[in-house]
């Protein structure tokens, strides 16, 4: 059952980042934690996110705004000493709690259709909050998708630069987690074994990519993030 899940998660998150360019932290984190301890839970979303953004990176360079990328980057320098240190201090149940919460206030505020300025100022908070959320808990995704959804960012500029953006944070927050929170071979072992799930899923969402209109994209987006955040909730309480 255990692996059945385990196929389930990753092939669905993978197919989902490919596709959307957020959805794999967001999808595999919190169902992954029900299968391992968190500080495996996390690395291992934090690998295999690296593999699948170094994967896509030479096919969406186009699509990526530098200058946003660049603001994203320096104020993850702040979120991201910040993120590990509450890994270290909260325990498993408040760790899925507050992911649950961000994840349902997240979506709330794009049904509600928040809109927002985009600005050099805060894209440097987005950066650092994303930094923090990368380190702490392993999902970079949430502030960058409200921030993109905001301010009406197209479906191609929001893969674009937030995949080049993970390919900095997933490779940096991966390091400090090795560090601060030590690593085993369950992390190793079972992130290789998902590789051929991760390629069967970047296969599938690239086609997807290519057939999902913005209004469905949309929805799409919305019925993910809901059923991940009840669920999650329900699992903290417990």
């Amino acid at each position: 059952m255990n692996l059945f899940l385990f196929v389930v998660i990753i092939l669905t998150a993978s197919i989902l980042q490919t596709s959307t360019g957020f959805g794999f932290s967001i999808l595999a984190t919190p169902f992954l934690l029900l299968l391992f301890e968190p500080a495996e839970a996390i690395q291992m979303n934090l690998l295999l996110s690296l593999v699948i953004s170094i994967a896509l990176i030479r096919k969406v360079r186009k699509d990526i705004d530098f200058g946003i990328l660049k603001r994203f980057v320096i104020g993850s320098g702040i979120g991201l000493p910040i993120g590990i240190i509450i890994f270290m201090l909260i325990d498993i149940n408040k760790l899925k709690l507050v992911i649950s919460l961000i994840i349902l206030a997240l979506t709330i505020l794009l049904i509600l259709k928040f809109r927002m300025k985009q600005g050099k100022k805060r894209d440097l908070a987005v950066g650092g909050l994303s930094g923090a959320l990368t380190t702490s808990i392993g999902m970079p995704g949430p502030p960058l998708l409200l921030y993109f959804s905001g301010t009406d960012t197209h479906k191609e500029k929001l893969r674009g630069t937030t995949l080049a953006f993970y390919l900095f944070i997933y490779l940096i927050s991966l390091v400090i987690q090795v560090i601060f929170a030590g690593t085993n071979k369950t992390v190793w072992v079972s992130s290789v074994a998902a590789l051929p799930l991760v390629f069967i899923g970047l296969y599938v969402g690239q086609l997807l990519f290519k057939r999902i209109n913005q209004q469905i994209f949309r929805i799409f987006t919305y019925i993910i993030l809901l059923f991940t955040g009840i669920y999650l909730f329900i699992e903290s309480l417990l």
